[in-house]
């Protein structure tokens, strides 16, 4: 159970990191997690871990989060400060994916020790960032655009754009992750894995996705309450 409880205290910590980030720094501190995490989740998601009896990268949480602070942002802070966090997103993990291949470039001393491990660690990830910035991309600014569209639809229906928070939520972010799942999978390791390790990968991906997308939405409740977004305020 070692895995399992790892991941579950993962979660835990950065869902409530997003929530302290936001109640100290405001929309700033969000725009900083999300760069954080697009660039660790894309050294994590070369780890292949086994819990809850699937077989899975270990970015999925940390890419997770990234769908809660556009939905926080969403609801706090408006679409325009959501797709902002996208295009941080993207911006850091273009950066770092420049910068970490040049470290490939240099000769190292005859005394250096850490080369040949980050060799091993970066020759692998222009792939995976690539691959995470196309399906990032798509996946994230799709998410945004299906959350305001959620939210059009039931602000129009029942004259109160407080309610449903839940819905739009839970009906972005797990449409989305359908889309972001199976583009990255396809994008980052056909060719490396069988097919059969391929599903393995796309199938827990997304179970662990419903499961984040569900746990998050207490914290986005308790988001709003942190900064109310008093243009969202229930309709006379």
């Amino acid at each position: 159970m070692t895995n399992e409880l790892l991941l579950m205290g993962s979660l835990v910590f950065i869902f409530f990191s997003a929530l302290a980030a936001y109640k100290c720094f405001g929309r700033a501190g969000l725009y900083c997690l999300s760069a954080i995490a697009t660039v660790l989740a894309n050294i994590e998601v070369l780890i292949l871990v086994n819990a809850f009896g699937m077989e899975q990268t270990l970015g999925n949480v940390l890419f997770a989060v990234t769908f809660l602070i556009t939905d926080i942002l969403s609801e706090c802070e408006g679409k325009k400060a959501a797709s902002r966090a996208v295009w941080i997103g993207i911006f850091s993990s273009l950066f770092f994916l420049l910068l970490s291949q040049s470290w490939l470039l240099y000769i190292p001393a005859e005394t250096d020790w850490a080369m040949p491990s980050i060799r091993g660690i970066f020759s692998s990830t222009p792939r995976m960032l690539l691959s995470s910035l196309v399906v990032y991309a798509v996946s994230q600014l799709f998410d945004v655009w299906l959350y305001h569209k959620w939210w059009d639809f039931t602000g129009k229906k029942y004259g109160d754009r407080r309610r449903f928070l839940w819905l739009r939520n839970n009906g972005s972010t797990l449409i989305s992750q359908i889309l972001n799942t199976f583009l990255f999978t396809l994008f980052a390791f056909y060719g490396t894995y069988d097919t059969e390790t391929l599903l393995s990968i796309f199938a827990s991906s997304y179970v662990i996705y419903i499961f984040t997308s569900l746990l998050d939405t207490p914290v986005l409740y308790l988001a709003r309450k942190i900064h109310p977004n008093e243009e969202e305020q229930p309709t006379p």
